[in-house]
């Protein structure tokens, strides 16, 4: 089994290329960077097997031939998860630039869509296959500050409904996992005023690892999962939940 993982070049996609590994499949890590690479050697180094390819999500062209390679190197890709994503700007709407909007629902919503398309037929004509594509809490909460992100990540839960109905018929499920504050290292070097801010909205009391969401992507590429399909998954430690009570707080 292969499975092609987009944004792999550490954090949430360098944890899911190695969860996907001790499930023992092979694995493809992408990433615009050298990034992919490290993450396919440490695959490799713990008796996996992968390659690490270097291309832009946001280029259609770019996502085919790397299919097309991974298919090449490592067998038909079964399994294919929409990882990579940016949050390149803070700020309020009515400041956000046309630039800035359209970075990051370039790279997180038409990217996720162009990495998953080369897969559908061939997934389609063997009968099997998994999609799964990583959301955020910000999809279904807002987040203010960051209307282009919460906006992209949106469409991605439309997209996997759309797709899961369209792909149900010859056995391919399509979920998302919904991650609320992951403790990636970006997240942990924000200042820790902003952090504890953060933590005191998680009823756990404490961000997700990387590992946590890659479990959740790792199960829904098993066999185990193979009777959902459309689901959006949260992994936000309740963070999602609301905190308001009319009672007494004790």
């Amino acid at each position: 089994m292969t499975g092609l993982v987009t944004g792999a070049g550490g954090g949430i996609g360098r944890a899911i290329c190695l969860a996907l590994a001790e499930q023992d499949w092979r694995v493809a890590a992408c990433d615009l960077g050298a990034g992919a690479l490290e993450t396919a050697e440490i695959v490799r180094e713990r008796g996996g097997e992968a390659i690490g390819l270097t291309w832009d999500v946001r280029d259609g062209t770019a996502a085919k031939q790397a299919h097309a390679e991974a298919e090449r190197e490592l067998g038909p890709v079964e399994a294919v998860v929409a990882n990579a994503a940016v949050v390149d700007r803070i700020a309020p709407a009515a400041k956000l630039s046309e630039e800035g909007w359209r970075n990051e629902i370039d790279v997180n919503l038409t990217g996720a869509f162009l990495s998953v398309q080369p897969a559908l037929e061939s997934m389609r004509e063997r009968g099997r296959g998994r999609i799964v594509a990583i959301s955020s809490i910000a999809a279904t909460d807002g987040l203010a500050g960051q209307a282009a992100y919460s906006a992209s990540k949106a469409g991605i839960l439309g997209l996997v409904r759309t797709l899961a109905l369209e792909m149900a018929p010859a056995g391919v499920t399509v979920n998302a996992v919904v991650p609320g504050m992951v403790a990636t290292e970006k997240v942990e070097a924000m200042p820790s005023e902003v952090k504890e801010r953060a933590t005191g909205r998680v009823p756990l009391g404490r961000f997700a690892t990387p590992e946590e969401v890659a479990a959740t992507v790792a199960f829904l590429c098993s066999d185990a999962a193979a009777y959902i399909t459309g689901a959006w998954l949260p992994v936000d430690g309740g963070m999602s939940l609301s905190n308001l009570t009319l009672g007494s707080e004790r």
